[in-house]
């Protein structure tokens, strides 16, 4: 669903870019640093899936996988997303850069809508989880195609059928990513379900490091009790 170069006006461009930039940076300071692996493997999923695609015009209809990736990173989609973009953009000429801080907000500001929308309910049983992960799964993707809409509607009024063809071409794509994020989120209640939302040792928002770095202080006078007692 990207953009092409040359195609949105630079108000639209430049208000995307500062977007972009405000959404990285928070998904930067909420990161849990200790989970970048998972980080690395969501970026590199959304690169892979997202570059087989169908031109439409100044866009294009591919798999986004960012219902997934907002709902294990929250923030942290920005970051993620933005690099998996940016490399698309510079070895494929995929999208663009002039284009890259849009592109990445009508991708990763619906997964982190999406986060705070369905992060609760796929800690719920089995058949609710499924449920949420399904409509997370469709309603991103169908969040993605509006944004993409109204960027190219905010540049030229003409581009009205351009868009509507861009929301509609994503119709079949919001089933598949449902279905695609319902199964990641059942397989993974069952054998990681700390990497979901509300659980601990998920990459989402983290609490702050000195939080953190006090919680330890305060655990070490109660173990070296321990040790003296042994002595």
């Amino acid at each position: 669903m990207h953009i092409s170069e040359g195609v949105l006006s630079a108000p639209v461009l430049l208000s995307g870019g500062a977007l972009t930039v405000l959404g990285t940076a928070i998904g930067l300071k909420k990161l849990d640093y200790d989970h970048m692996a998972q980080v690395g493997i969501l970026s590199s999923a959304f690169f892979m899936a997202s570059l087989i695609h169908v031109p439409i015009g100044p866009s294009s209809v591919h798999l986004l996988l960012n219902g997934i990736v907002g709902l294990l990173l929250g923030w942290g989609a920005f970051p993620a997303i933005l690099v998996g973009l940016a490399l698309q953009a510079m070895f494929f000429q995929f999208g663009g850069i002039t284009v890259l801080g849009v592109n990445t907000l009508n991708v990763a500001g619906p997964a982190v809508i999406c986060y705070y929308l369905f992060g609760n309910l796929v800690k719920k049983d089995s058949g609710m989880a499924l449920v949420a992960a399904f409509t997370c799964g469709a309603f991103s993707v169908l969040l993605t195609a509006l944004m993409v809409a109204i960027s190219l509607l905010f540049t030229e009024e003409h581009f009205v059928e351009v868009a509507t063809l861009v929301v509609t071409a994503h119709l079949p794509v919001m089933v598949i990513e449902g279905i695609v994020t319902a199964f990641c989120i059942g397989f993974l209640k069952k054998v990681k379900p700390d990497s979901l939302p509300g659980f601990s040792g998920t990459p989402g928002p983290a609490p702050p490091y000195k939080e953190r770095t006090l919680a330890i202080g305060a655990k070490k006078p109660e173990s070296r009790k321990r040790a003296t007692h042994a002595k």
